[in-house]
């Protein structure tokens, strides 16, 4: 066919000339020589992309395009890819051609529940009109230091109980870095007879069976949200063909959820050999520790304490590596999570198969949730009956409450599980702030549900909320008072999951911004924002579109009067 020329050209014929470049846009070598410094002896892996992100975040204080560019090369993966990752996660400051960076500075102002009750709108408005052009001032979805609202992160630097003042200070001083928290180290923590239940397993005396068996007998179930038995899910793991991997999942984003943190902060080495516990038992071969970005005085303790664990021989046969999150809540389910471990944007998977059958990797992956592993060494330690013997009426185990909003003293409270929230405020909280009446509450965090106070006396625990229409989740409890219309309550927490909805699936991705226009529209049209619940209920992929509803449901039969 002669489509303009002869398919075969005489010898004597122009023969063209060969490309110097691959076709399409090129790094530019000064790019690509910063890429390389930042990168150092750090290997060109696909599943460290966020990590590499961070470093030019870090440095740059944005991720410029050519940046962008010179990654994608050096880790040979097309420029979308390192693209579509960078944009998906909220602490990723991507800078397109043309446009100028961020300021210098970046205020970021806690915008959930308990921060907004205690005047985080003035306070960002404020901040806003008064401090410089050098710096940014940017709206934030929970931090994790809801007991401290409103907080404020300038920088890397938390202000907790802020205020006007205290954030212009910090701008004009540039103490921008983030604080490492006064933890028990390694030595301390060794002095009190840490990880002597690790040594007694490395020296094989304790089966995986016998140390599965105390802890289903311990009746200990995850502590992040699921509630699934530890036990239960070791065997689990154990019965899938190696090799196996473990993840522990410090990502809490859950709206009034900081109880990780606390522990954290405080008896990090407590966790590590929980988790060096658990992945012995399952054989694992290596630990990812996903931690979010928002905690990086945490981070860099961990990464001090790792590297001292490591010198001092009681890693155990398992390797752990830190995993930074990039600030999406979206990743603490834990598929989502897997995701982002791999260097992925954070969309949970369709199920099944389960993460224990095809995790990270597609390896059988433990996966477990900070508060669970850190009561693990003291049941192996005390016995089965030591963790099971807490509890009250008729519940069973202890429970870490993250308490934030309308009561005289918030915080993490250690208690037995089953306790009633209004025992909890009045025994452990010193009961409401001065001047406000009990009205609802959160079981659990945005997800949760919004109960009123006539259900104050329902036992706190798995299992036992969900006939009122809610669930215990993180045990996230945030207390509301005469003070709060709970339509209110309702449009903020289902704009904080507008906002973290990954967007992957229709019912969730616009259902939630439908649901926010229907609220925000005066009365509540409430038939149909029944039939729009009952859609995102029944066909989100994952349990932010399935629980999205659960504050609209509930304000709806609890509070009628707020809604008219």
């Amino acid at each position: 066919m002669d489509r303009g020329g002869s398919a075969f050209r005489s010898p004597g014929a122009r023969k063209r000339r060969s490309r110097a470049t691959a076709r399409g846009r090129q790094a530019e070598p000064q790019a690509a020589a910063e890429i390389a410094a930042l990168l150092g002896a750090a290997p060109p892996r696909r599943d460290l992309l966020i990590e590499y992100l961070h470093l030019i975040q870090d440095r740059y204080r944005h991720i410029s395009h050519r940046h962008l560019k010179a990654l994608a090369d050096a880790l040979a993966i097309p420029m979308a890819e390192a693209f579509e990752v960078a944009t998906f996660y909220h602490h990723f400051d991507v800078v397109r051609e043309g446009e100028p960076p961020p300021p210098p500075i970046t205020v970021r102002v806690c915008e959930s529940l308990s921060c907004a009750m205690a005047g985080a709108d003035d306070l960002c408005g404020t901040l806003s009109d008064t401090l410089g052009s050098d710096v940014r001032v940017v709206r934030a979805p929970c931090m994790g230091r809801c007991a401290a609202a409103p907080a404020v992160k300038v920088g890397l630097n938390d202000i907790d109980h802020a205020d006007a003042a205290l954030v212009r200070t910090a701008v004009e001083s540039g103490d921008l870095e983030a604080r490492v928290p006064d933890y028990q180290d390694l030595d301390a923590y060794l002095a009190a007879g840490g990880y002597a239940m690790l040594r007694e397993i490395l020296a094989g005396r304790h089966t995986p069976d016998d140390i599965i068996a105390t802890m289903e007998s311990a009746s200990l179930r995850g502590l992040g949200g699921a509630g699934f038995p530890a036990g239960r899910k070791w065997r689990f793991v154990r019965m899938e063909t190696g090799p196996r991997l473990m993840a522990v999942n410090a990502d809490e984003g859950e709206v009034g959820t900081f109880k990780d943190r606390h522990y954290l902060e405080t008896e990090p080495h407590r966790i590590i050999e929980g988790t060096l516990i658990a992945a012995w038992v399952v054989e694992a071969t290596d630990v990812y520790f996903y931690l979010r970005d928002e905690y990086p005085g945490i981070r860099l303790a961990l990464t001090r304490e790792l590297a001292r664990l490591a010198d001092a021989g009681l890693e155990g046969a398992a390797r752990i590596h830190l995993r930074r999150g990039a600030g999406a809540y979206i990743c603490g389910e834990e598929s989502a999570m897997i995701e982002s471990i791999e260097g992925k944007r954070g969309l949970p998977r369709h199920r099944p198969p389960f993460v224990a059958k095809v995790g990270i990797f597609d390896r059988p992956t433990l996966v477990h949730n900070v508060e669970t592993l850190y009561w693990v060494p003291g049941i192996l330690s005390n016995g089965a009956d030591w963790f099971a013997d807490h509890g009250r009426h008729g519940r069973s185990g202890l429970r870490s409450f993250s308490v934030s909003g309308r009561v005289a003293n918030p915080g993490v409270k250690l208690a037995p599980a089953g306790i009633t929230v209004r025992e909890l405020i009045d025994e452990y909280c010193g009961g409401m702030a001065e001047g406000h009446r009990f009205k609802g509450w959160l079981p659990g965090g945005a997800s949760g549900g919004i109960l009123p106070a006539s259900l104050g006396d329902v036992p706190l625990d798995f299992d036992t909320i969900q006939p009122h229409g809610g669930f215990i989740g993180s045990a996230a409890i945030v207390i509301l008072s005469d003070e709060d219309n709970m339509s209110d309550v309702a449009v903020s927490l289902l704009k904080f999951f507008e906002d973290e909805s990954c967007g992957q699936c229709t019912p969730c991705r616009v259902g939630c911004e439908k649901a926010v226009a229907l609220m925000e529209g005066g009365a509540w049209n409430a038939p149909l924002l029944e039939d729009l619940c009952q859609v995102m209920a029944d066909a989100s992929i994952c349990g932010l579109g399935q629980a999205a509803p659960n504050p609209i449901l509930t304000v709806l039969k609890y509070f009628p009067e707020d809604v008219e």
